[in-house]
């Protein structure tokens, strides 16, 4: 992401985050417990060049997605929530990215994983949206397995040897997420 970019979706993101704030003070809003404890408790980024050891889980349309899957190719893992605005403008770019690679035969693979209450959610915001990337649901399983760096939407790139290539914590601009096939040439 360029930086010019980056620091005017930083500046725009703690702007909205404190009106966010304000507001749901002003209402005596509080965020669900689980998910804002979960979201205390998260942490980084992986680290470039550190490995990244997947779990086997049930997809939501269920298929299951096997780590052996993923050997000696390059996977795109993206955290996601159907109600959270920075995927609704990364989800459209990364299913034209999975259009592009699934056929592919060393394109890239995907792995995405919504972080929604209930699988229900995830499941009709796919279809309402016609997105048919691969998607799974975390559970609390999946969560102690796989956990999710703070953030979202989470966008890490895993290489052909299993280690990180690429980590990115918020919105990917639509020539980021393009980019991002340049790691399966």
């Amino acid at each position: 992401m360029n930086p010019q970019r980056r620091q005017l979706l930083a500046g725009a993101a703690l702007a909205a985050g404190g009106l966010t704030s304000a507001w749901g003070q002003t209402l005596n809003l509080a965020p669900a417990p689980s998910s804002a404890s979960a979201e205390r408790q998260a942490g980084p980024l992986p680290d470039v060049g550190s490995p990244l050891p997947l779990p086997e889980l049930t997809l939501l349309d269920g298929s299951v997605f096997r780590p052996a899957q993923a050997d000696g190719r390059v996977l795109v893992v993206y955290w996601w929530a159907s109600t959270c605005p920075f995927c609704a403008l990364q989800s459209p770019e990364m299913q034209k990215l999975w259009d592009a690679e699934r056929r592919k035969p060393q394109g890239l693979q995907f792995l995405t994983l919504s972080i929604d209450r209930k699988p229900e959610d995830a499941q009709a915001y796919l279809q309402k949206k016609g997105y048919t990337f691969p998607a799974g649901f975390v559970t609390p399983q999946i969560h102690r397995a796989f956990p999710k760096p703070k953030g979202l939407p989470i966008t890490v790139v895993r290489g052909r040897d299993g280690r990180v290539l690429q980590a990115e914590k918020g919105q990917l601009f639509p020539e980021d997420v393009e980019l991002l096939g340049r790691w399966a040439a």
